[in-house]
């Protein structure tokens, strides 16, 4: 009892920082911005109270912009592990239940045969017709209660079998949204690495050309140290929403990790990857950068892009290394530029690392 009333206490303690602090920054007491403060007062979200207490030294507020971004970063996608359980727990109660029906129908089933025996031996010692008709009236019986649990059956199954057929496709958005960054809307690097292990693969068996991009933003650190991190986290959006208004198709978009970010080009050889390269850096660049909270205009974006295309005798790694490769050469040397492998300047790098 002790132990129910601490428990009771300390939760209510954590509500009542949680709506002290939406009193005292004057916040909307909608559900979203209540679970933001409950979790900053639990302190079991570090990443979350940690973008908040700088948002708020630098600014002294947190607008509706930022709690909203706040939100979609680092509470949304924690909800996808509770989704899946609760989709498990419908899977096993349904098939709990269809079990329970089976058992009813086999137990229906073995009385029906016993039934069928009996009648047998029966009508085999059956001396006159009304002793005949009342076994034929008892196999009646016997046999419409059988047909009445198969049609019971048949309907459960039926049922079972729609709901099982939504449970898996609520599964299958989840399992999508684990693949997804909860940022930036790309896949996230779980999804990479599957992706470009599979999309090498059959590269390799058909011969056909791959190529791969990797980049980064330029100068990001020195952006977050700058704005903060939630401006950061805009910078991020941008980038992705660019990616996703540029490749389309059969083509990978991912975020790597950090500032970082991929792209997979099936069939596509090393020329029109740089032309690929080139499209994004420029579409980025285009973009101008304005401060949600504040609308101030914090100038462009840029990014610099390493190229690598598959050869017969690599693996994953390899491309990737190449890449990464190019990409540390396209920042060595001015940034704000694409450089593939075949490149004087990612040549030279590698044979002074060599030297």
């Amino acid at each position: 009892m002790i132990k129910v009333l601490d428990e009771h206490e300390r939760t209510m303690a954590f509500a009542e920082v949680a709506l002290g602090q939406i009193k005292s920054l004057r916040h909307t007491a909608v559900p979203r911005n209540y679970e933001i403060w409950y979790v900053y007062a639990t302190g079991h979200n570090s990443p979350l109270n940690k973008i908040i207490n700088e948002t708020l030294a630098r600014y002294g507020k947190l607008t509706e912009a930022d709690l909203e971004q706040i939100y979609e970063t680092y509470l949304s996608h924690i909800k996808t592990t509770d989704r899946i359980d609760k989709v498990g727990v419908r899977v096993i109660g349904e098939i709990d239940d269809v079990m329970a029906l089976i058992s009813d129908a086999l137990g229906m089933s073995a009385s029906y045969d016993d039934s069928l025996s009996g009648a047998t031996q029966k009508l085999s010692v059956a001396a006159d017709r009304d002793q005949i008709k009342a076994i034929v009236e008892g196999l009646v019986k016997s046999t419409r209660e059988m047909r009445d649990t198969n049609k019971a059956l048949e309907d459960r199954l039926s049922l079972s079998k729609n709901e099982i057929s939504n449970l898996q496709q609520s599964l299958e958005a989840i399992r999508a949204e684990s693949l997804t960054d909860p940022l930036t809307g790309l896949g996230n690097r779980k999804y990479f690495d599957r992706s470009i292990e599979m999309a090498v693969q059959n590269a390799l068996a058909s011969g056909e050309p791959l190529s791969l991009l990797m980049f980064d933003i330029d100068h990001f650190k020195s952006f977050n140290d700058s704005y903060g991190h939630l401006t950061g986290d805009q910078v991020l959006r941008l980038v992705g929403m660019s990616l996703k208004q540029t490749i389309k198709g059969q083509d990978v978009t991912a975020r790597y990790g950090g500032e970082e970010f991929a792209v997979v080009l099936p069939n596509t050889a090393l020329r029109q990857a740089l032309t690929v390269a080139d499209h994004i850096r420029r579409a980025v660049m285009a973009k101008e950068m304005k401060k949600k909270s504040t609308g101030e205009i914090l100038g462009r974006v840029t990014i610099s892009v390493g190229v690598s295309m598959l050869k017969p005798d690599d693996d994953t790694d390899s491309l990737i290394e190449r890449a990464d490769g190019c990409l540390y050469a396209a920042k060595r040397n001015g940034r704000n530029r694409v450089i593939c492998e075949v490149d004087p300047e990612y040549v030279a790098g590698t044979h002074s690392q060599v030297a």
